[in-house]
């Protein structure tokens, strides 16, 4: 029997539910508590977020760790993801797989910004800079985390969108959670790329309704699978 044969897909899908709800729960947190003030995703100003970066060294190595973290249970939710799906669609489970991995690791880079951010406030060697050059440097760590986290955000929606295709196929899970992932999963990556093009489209709203209608779809997925597992094929 191959390892992946012998895997248990209701533990294998609790493992992936519960990393999920993790996730989300770690990511609220840091957004409200360990982020608060530092993080350019949640500011729309470069400046003031780059001012507070450097009197907040403590704050930006928190982030950094807590962003290591995430990237763990992101690995396991993809890959667990990958062996529940795979024989409903091999070719398109294994590109999500590959996609949302890429997405992780553009979602680890935020942490290595927010450690560099860290050591341009803290290290006495940036100190002795000029205060411009060094909120110059802190500037450029908040908008390589903003491009990075908006670009891990559309690859994670699109592999996000063919795992729940693979869900809606394979009846896993209830039509209305899988069908609900998927339309999100597409609104969140045409809304952020659209955006770019037609700037409308990054009004306040649009932007509040893709944000939650995509939390909608990976809680209420990650509670089915952490409580119910998945349902036989």
């Amino acid at each position: 029997m191959s390892p992946a044969k012998s895997l248990n897909p209701q533990s294998l899908a609790r493992w992936v539910g519960w990393s999920l709800i993790g996730t989300i729960a770690i990511g609220l947190y840091s957004a409200m508590v360990v982020a608060d003030g530092i993080d350019i995703n949640l500011s729309a100003d470069v400046v003031a977020t780059a001012r507070n970066m450097l009197d907040a060294e403590t704050q930006l190595r928190a982030k950094a760790y807590v962003g290591g973290l995430v990237f763990s249970f992101q690995a396991i939710i993809g890959i667990g993801l990958f062996l529940l799906l795979r024989k409903s669609g091999e070719l398109l489970a294994g590109w999500s797989l590959f996609v949302s991995l890429a997405a992780s690791v553009l979602g680890l880079l935020g942490a290595v910004f927010a450690m560099n951010a860290a050591e341009i406030a803290g290290d006495p060697a940036y100190g002795s800079m000029a205060g411009d050059t060094r909120l110059m440097l802190a500037g450029l760590q908040a908008t390589s985390d903003y491009t990075s986290f908006h670009l891990g955000l559309i690859l994670s929606s699109a592999a996000n969108a063919g795992f729940f295709y693979l869900f809606l196929r394979s009846k896993l899970i209830p039509q209305i959670i899988a069908g609900w992932g998927l339309f999100a999963s597409i609104f969140v990556v045409t809304m952020i790329v659209g955006r770019d093009f037609v700037p409308m489209l990054g009004h306040g709203t649009i932007t509040a309704a893709f944000l939650l209608s995509n939390l909608v779809a990976l809680a209420s997925t990650g509670l089915y699978l952490g409580i119910r597992g998945v349902r036989s094929s």
